[in-house]
C-alpha cells in the first residue's frame, strides 16, 4: 500500500473560481432597456433632425416658387403627400447657378454694380459689409478660421479649455499695444457650441492641438464624454508647460515653439 507523499508548500496550487455571480431577471430586463437606449436614441435623433431640417428647408423654398411651377405640377400621378427634398434639392441648384454667374464676367459686373448701390446706404452697408467679410473669411479654402483647435487658459490661469483658432493677429493695434503675436479664439460653451466668448490670447499662452475640428465638436457637445485619444497626454504636457516646462527645453506635445503646434503644422 503506497503512501500519499505531504503537499509541498512550495508548490503554488491553482486559484479558486468564484462562480459569477447569478444576475436577476429585473437586472437583466434594465440592461436590456439601457442597451436599447444606447443603440436606438442616436438613431432616432438623426433621423429626427435630417428630417425638420429637410423639412423647414422645403417649406421656405416652396413658398418662394409660383404654385404653377411647383415640382408636383410635373408629376403625372396624384400625390396624397409632397415629396420631400426637393426644396432641398432645388436650393443647391440656386445656389449652385447664383456661384456660377458670381464668378463670370457679367455676373461680376452686376455684382459689383449691386456693390457700390449697397455701399450708399448708411446702415445696410455696414450690416453688408461684416457678412460678406465672415462667410469669406469661415469658407475660404486657404483660411484658417475654425480649423485648428486649441488648448487655451479658460476661465482663470490653471484652468483649460477647448477653443477654436479664428484669427492670427500681427501688425494690428491689437498686436502693438501687447507687443506680441496675438491669437483671435473662439471658446464655445456646451453643450451648445453655437454660443460662446471671442478672446485674444498672446500665442505663447496657447497649445495647438492635434485633435480635428470634428473631434473638438464632439467633445463639447458630451460634455467631456466623449474624449479624443491623445488629449490627457496633451493635457498633461500644457500643465507642466505651465508650471515652468517652458524653461526644461524638453520636446514634448504641450513644449513646441511658437510657430509649430503640436502636429508640427502650425502656420500663422
Amino acid at each position: 500500500m503506497t503512501e500519499t507523499p505531504p503537499p509541498n508548500p512550495e508548490v503554488e496550487l491553482p486559484p479558486i473560481i468564484a462562480p459569477a455571480p447569478r444576475v436577476s431577471l429585473l437586472t437583466r430586463l434594465r440592461n436590456y432597456f439601457l442597451a436599447g437606449i444606447i443603440v436606438a436614441a442616436p438613431i432616432g435623433l438623426t433621423i429626427y433632425l435630417v428630417f425638420i431640417t429637410i423639412e423647414a428647408i422645403d417649406r421656405n423654398v416652396r413658398s418662394l416658387v409660383p404654385p404653377g411651377y411647383q415640382p408636383e405640377r410635373f408629376i403625372p400621378y396624384d400625390l396624397p403627400f409632397g415629396i420631400p427634398g426637393l426644396g432641398l434639392i432645388a436650393a443647391l441648384v440656386i445656389l449652385t447657378l447664383i456661384g456660377f454667374l458670381a464668378t463670370n464676367l457679367m455676373g461680376r459686373t452686376l455684382l459689383s454694380l449691386g456693390e457700390r448701390i449697397v455701399a450708399r446706404m448708411p446702415v445696410v452697408r455696414g450690416i453688408y459689409s461684416a457678412l460678406k467679410q465672415i462667410f469669406e473669411t469661415v469658407f475660404s479654402q486657404s483660411g484658417n478660421s475654425f480649423r485648428q483647435v486649441a488648448l487655451v487658459p479658460w476661465p482663470s490661469t490653471g484652468s483649460w479649455t477647448i477653443a477654436f483658432v479664428t484669427n492670427y493677429i500681427q501688425g494690428t493695434e491689437i498686436a502693438g499695444h501687447l507687443g506680441e503675436e496675438i491669437v483671435t479664439c473662439y471658446v464655445p460653451t456646451t453643450p451648445n457650441p453655437t454660443g460662446g466668448y471671442m478672446t485674444y490670447y498672446r500665442r505663447r499662452d496657447i497649445h495647438i492641438l492635434s485633435m480635428s475640428v470634428d473631434q473638438a465638436m464632439k467633445l463639447i457637445i458630451s460634455c467631456g464624454v466623449i474624449v479624443p485619444p491623445g488629449l490627457i497626454t496633451e493635457l498633461t504636457a500644457a500643465a507642466k508647460m505651465a508650471d515652468g516646462g517652458k524653461s526644461s527645453g524638453k520636446s514634448g506635445p504641450g513644449n513646441t515653439s511658437p510657430n509649430t503646434g503640436t502636429d508640427g503644422n502650425f502656420t500663422p
